[in-house]
């Protein structure tokens, strides 16, 4: 189960949930966390005329291979490496401006910040670059309540917390993905 998930079952599910977006390919994404680019390269496919910026502070420990260089080979290897830009930064504080994306991801980063305080500190910058009407995706394996708190309390609209289903299951059904998304109130 944690090979298939690893290997496919994640990127179906980003395929689907990127899809559900419906970007008219000029938007700016910001992924949260992006490691090798799995997220970010394919939000980067469907942004002829936009940018996918990708956030990560690049430790093994969090991501085996975890390297900019890495992900800068997969995006060459996608044919979208004129599509993305990297930066090495917390995710607490990101290195952006207020309200400069149209659309920030996360895929499994969030829950490696191991202090509550952190993690709300991670939601609060996310919501902080999302622009007016800007929308917020994330999946990840623990403290999805937390987030949907988190964001509820930071005016976030449109709201929902749903399972992301067997294709992300680390293991089985006892170690699931949740993705939580919303708005920004324009």
């Amino acid at each position: 189960m944690y090979l298939y998930t690893t290997r496919r079952g994640k990127f179906v599910v980003w395929e689907k949930l990127l899809d559900q977006l419906a970007l008219r390919g000029d938007e700016r994404v910001l992924d949260l966390g992006c490691g090798r680019g799995a997220v970010l390269l394919a939000a980067a496919r469907r942004l002829p005329d936009g940018r996918a910026y990708g956030v990560d502070l690049w430790r093994s420990q969090d991501q085996t291979g975890n390297d900019p260089a890495a992900t800068e080979r997969n995006a060459r290897a996608e044919g979208v490496a004129d599509r993305i830009e990297l930066h090495t930064a917390d995710l607490t504080q990101l290195p952006f401006e207020c309200d400069q994306f149209d659309v920030v991801v996360s895929s499994l980063a969030l829950h490696n910040i191991s202090d509550p305080a952190g993690r709300t500190s991670a939601i609060e910058e996310a919501v902080r670059v999302l622009r007016p009407g800007g929308r917020l995706v994330l999946a990840d394996i623990r403290n999805t309540r937390q987030y949907g708190a988190d964001l509820r309390r930071l005016g976030m609209r449109s709201l929902t917390r749903r399972a992301a289903g067997a294709r992300m299951w680390w293991s089985g059904p006892w170690l699931p993905t949740t993705v939580v998304s919303g708005t920004k109130p324009s």
